[in-house]
């Protein structure tokens, strides 16, 4: 492992993870055998969803009778959180294992701290989200968006596998509107339900599998762009906040875990 400012390196066999905490706590690179997976450029690596996921409608959500304003960031909506656009704190970094942390500040409304925890072996990444509540106890959700590339050094472009229970239909605001209907054929920029787990499985044909895991029961597949594909796990559906709210308390953190384990083909 090394670092600096910018970066911190984990190494476990021939996978290389790199994460930049003054960047979001952004994954910017993960390599396996020397093939970078994730897609470098403007929009790269992996980055945290906290404390919401995806679009909050018109930027607002409800905390009992307070009513608050996020930036927008995506208009008309709020997009992603705010924890990929603030400089993390190192708690921890060896080899193979990291953990950041960050207090949750203007624009969020309520004081908490966000915790993201790194653990790389041989043939896996284990990923963590806490996010506590200080005093006051607020909605959240949290996940994460990766960049996986289309295609790894030139070869056939990636398989998509995985068997949702049904998708939350999307209306032309890009929010879902509280209506599940069964899983429609790609191209996605939508939130599926997977009561029994996130499980996806990511094929680059006679290169490499990779398999998307979490006990969370929400994943949004977004794969309208030519580079990349987004397989993200998260606590909730998009505008979550006000559709489906999870409480943060001080005795009750949010906490959400995903795994991403691979072989060679």
């Amino acid at each position: 492992m090394s670092s600096s400012e910018e970066s911190i390196r984990l190494a476990a066999g021939d996978a290389e993870l790199t994460i930049n905490p003054a960047n979001g706590c952004r994954i910017s690179s993960l390599r396996i055998g020397g093939t970078e997976l994730l897609r470098q450029g403007e929009r790269y690596g992996c980055f945290p969803m906290v404390p919401w996921c995806g679009r909050i409608e018109n930027g607002r959500f409800r905390n009992g009778d307070e009513q608050h304003q996020m930036p927008l960031n995506s208009p008309p909506h709020a997009i992603h959180g705010t924890g990929r656009n603030t400089a993390w704190s190192t708690a921890s970094a060896g080899k193979s294992e990291a953990a950041f942390t960050y207090d949750l500040a203007d624009p969020w409304p309520y004081r908490g701290r966000v915790t993201q925890l790194f653990e790389l072996t041989e043939d896996a990444l284990t990923l963590t989200l806490g996010v506590e509540a200080h005093d006051t106890s607020f909605p959240a959700q949290a996940g994460w968006h990766p960049w996986f590339q289309r295609s790894l050094a030139g070869g056939r472009e990636v398989e998509i596998d995985f068997s949702p229970e049904w998708q939350e239909e999307r209306g032309d605001d890009h929010l879902p509107t509280g209506r599940r209907i069964a899983p429609l054929p790609g191209p996605w920029d939508d939130c599926f339900g997977m009561p029994d787990g996130v499980d996806v499985k990511l094929t680059w044909p006679e290169q490499l599998e990779l398999t998307v895991k979490s006990r969370a029961e929400w994943v949004v597949m977004y794969d309208e762009q030519a580079e990349a594909v987004c397989v993200e796990p998260q606590s909730g559906p998009p505008n979550g906040l006000n559709t489906l709210p999870r409480l943060v308390t001080q005795i009750e953190p949010l906490e959400i875990a995903s795994t991403w384990s691979w072989r060679r083909l």
